[in-house]
């Protein structure tokens, strides 16, 4: 489990790759690793996901 610190540094990191336009294969953490989430959260903040299309139906 990380510290602190190190959430705070993987969370950056994600936030910059998100910013980058990087695909989110590029996180460097394992997926067994609580690592991996902080980063993923900070790329999600930076690239959330495309709002559906206003559909006529």
């Amino acid at each position: 489990m990380g510290t602190r610190e190190d959430n705070t540094k993987a969370v950056t990191a994600g936030r910059e790759a998100g910013r980058r336009g990087d695909p989110p294969t590029v996180c460097p953490y394992p997926g067994t690793s609580t690592l991996r989430t902080a980063w993923i959260r900070g790329y999600a903040e930076q690239r959330p996901l495309p709002r559906p299309a206003d559909r006529d139906e």
